[in-house]
């Protein structure tokens, strides 16, 4: 087994707030691994150290030598003015250099460049290398290689940093949320793909059906310190309970042994004096493992109870919604029912929000009628986040919502009160905003959005920052939840656990309406999908008793940017040809006839061969 990273005694701290002591693990070759903890733990932090962009406080990070890693960082960051292909290049590959040099000749038309930059890429046979580049980013949503990296949206930039690490084919990657902003069917090829590759993993995701179909082996922050387990997700829920049990039986048992000690210990020195040296140093040894804290600190929100909803939520009829040429409903009629739990899917840039931000009267439709009921109270937990000043403390943001927070007559809390079952504790309070991890800003919106105890809760894509415990606790919560809930999610597993029905947003106002949660709907496209193959199948069998017809030839990759070159050369040359025929005709004294003669002769000589060729490889096509 060949050990690729090793990593010895790794202890970083904030201040006083220590994230992780004497970390001990190693990663061998073909480990994929997950790494778990709760937000705010140093799960990002462990990451940005083995990637060598921070410095732990003491231990070491040791790589095989010449490993090549691969890194994706939460947020990736790239020069606004970079190109998408300029983002995708890496700058010490011979390959990609020479790809973006050809590239960037085709852009500008500069005929010498481009069949210097042709030789260059056949000699290194970096045809395929583009060719996987281009397929990379299509299959990613990513169609403009020379679009600007400061108009691509956050998640755009995400998917062309994912594109170049997987481009790169690197040893071992790294990646931190590598699903956030990600469609589902993209989440769906990166499974498969990072599945059938063998390549050496270690990620940070919530996606729980991501990480039990990928993942081999489980890393966990836990209490300071990291717990292995060998084997997928859910064997990692398996023996982490396990763990705990056998810590709380432990810890049972230094208690007992300690109360015994502890008799012992208070008897009168004289007593004791003749005592061996060793009984007391285990005493306190005894004390020091009694301290051992196994509450699961998680936050509380199972008492946070919807207000009343009448029988009436809310009635599209008709509804029409586009922007320009972008159809995202048309004619859209739906009456919502009590206690409906709606999922949202579709590719991103279909309308999901637009849809959710219709409903709460923040976007206007173009026509229709969208009557809401007026007992409905929305709790809206957008992917935007909060909209807080982000020089506010916790607790002041919170206070100028309300001064106090009413749950039911039973319960009354102020905004200090309310924020602890969040897991805000008095110093967190007092923290500015724009201080908190992505996992407390969620928990401080999530917290907000509940305050308000809304009966039609709408959550647009909350996994993105909730840690997997917190997420459960939501689910749990939501399972429970008395109201209206619509959901936008790309957690397949989030959406099976909540979900009773799906829009299916097809693009083009096409909204298909799907009675089951997201495995259902994906085993029926599949269904659907062979079906239609096995009736394709069938045509084709019908036409067997045909003479069979050799299968035409295709144009190869290289080929096909021949053929591009060729068209676009010969509309130049031929509009060449045809200004000197306008100037032989014009009567005009020329002065170097000779020289545009020879010129004239040379265009319809070049001409002759590019259309001849042209010629040869349009029938291929």
């Amino acid at each position: 087994m060949i050990s690729y990273l090793q990593i010895e005694n790794l202890t970083k701290s904030y201040g006083d707030r220590l994230l992780f002591g004497d970390v001990t693990f190693g990663i061998n070759q073909g480990d994929k691994i997950g790494l778990i903890a709760k937000n705010g733990t140093g799960k990002t932090t462990l990451l940005r150290i083995i990637a060598g962009l921070e410095s732990p406080d003491s231990g070491t990070v040791t790589f095989r030598s010449d490993l090549r890693v691969g890194y994706l960082d939460q947020t990736p960051a790239f020069d606004p003015e970079m190109t998408v292909l300029d983002a995708c290049m890496v700058p010490d590959t011979p390959s990609a250099i020479i790809v973006a040099e050809y590239e960037k000749a085709l852009l500008e038309g500069d005929q010498s460049r481009i069949e210097k930059s042709m030789q260059k890429m056949e000699a290194a046979g970096a045809w395929n290398y583009d060719e996987r580049l281009r397929q990379l980013l299509t299959r990613f949503h990513i169609t403009d290689m020379n679009a600007r990296m400061g108009t691509l949206s956050g998640g755009q930039q995400k998917r062309v940093a994912l594109a170049r690490i997987l481009l790169e084919n690197p040893d071992m990657i790294i990646l931190d949320e590598p699903t956030n902003h990600l469609d589902i069917d993209i989440i769906e090829w990166l499974e498969n793909y990072l599945t059938r590759q063998n390549v050496t993993l270690l990620m940070v995701t919530h996606d729980r059906y991501f990480l039990d179909r990928v993942c081999n082996k489980i890393i966990e922050i836990d209490r300071q310190q990291t717990f292995s387990y060998d084997g997928n997700y859910d064997c990692y829920l398996r023996r982490r309970a396990e763990r705990i049990e056998a810590m709380s039986a432990e810890l049972a048992k230094v208690k007992n042994t300690l109360r015994k000690e502890q008799e012992w210990m208070r008897r009168q020195p004289q007593a004791r004096a003749g005592k061996a040296r060793y009984r007391i140093d285990a005493f306190y040894d005894l004390k020091e493992r009694s301290k051992v804290n196994l509450r699961e600190d998680n936050i509380a929100i199972g008492h946070i109870k919807s207000s009343y909803i009448g029988s009436k939520i809310f009635e599209a009829k008709n509804v029409n919604k586009r922007f320009g040429d972008k159809v995202i409903l048309d004619g859209f009629t739906y009456t919502f029912a009590r206690r409906e739990r709606l999922g949202i899917i579709g590719a991103n840039g279909v309308g999901k929000s637009t849809f959710i931000k219709m409903l709460q009267g923040v976007e206007p439709t173009d026509s229709g009628e969208w009557n809401v009921g007026e007992t409905v109270r929305f709790g809206y937990y957008s992917q935007q986040g909060i909209s807080f000043d982000d020089n506010k403390k916790v607790i002041d943001a919170v206070s100028e919502i309300a001064d106090y927070i009413v749950i039911d007559d039973k319960h009354r809390y102020t905004p200090m009160q309310f924020l602890t079952h969040f897991l805000f504790s008095p110093a967190d309070q007092q923290k500015y905003i724009h201080t908190l991890s992505g996992g407390e800003k969620a928990r401080l919106h999530l917290a907000v959005t509940l305050m308000r105890r809304p009966n039609f809760l709408i959550l647009d894509e909350p996994t993105n920052d909730l840690d997997i415990v917190t997420l459960g606790i939501l689910e749990d919560y939501l399972e429970k939840f008395s109201g209206c809930l619509i959901v936008i999610s790309h957690d397949r597993f989030f959406l099976d656990n909540i979900v009773d029905h799906l829009f299916v947003m097809e693009g083009n106002g096409n909204i298909k309406d799907f009675p089951g949660n997201y495995s259902e709907y994906r085993q029926w496209a599949d269904e659907r999908r062979k079906l239609e193959a096995e009736n394709r199948d069938e045509k084709k069998s019908d036409t067997k008793s045909k003479p069979r017809q050799e299968k035409p030839r295709k144009l190869t990759f290289k080929e096909r940017k021949e053929l591009e070159q060729l068209t676009a050369d010969i509309d130049s040359l031929t509009a060449e040809k045809k200004s000197l025929d306008e100037l032989f005709a014009s009567g005009k004294t020329l002065d170097n006839v000779a020289e545009l003669s020879r010129r004239y002769d040379e265009l319809t000589a070049e001409l002759d061969e590019k259309e001849l060729r042209w010629l040869e490889l349009s029938e291929i096509e």
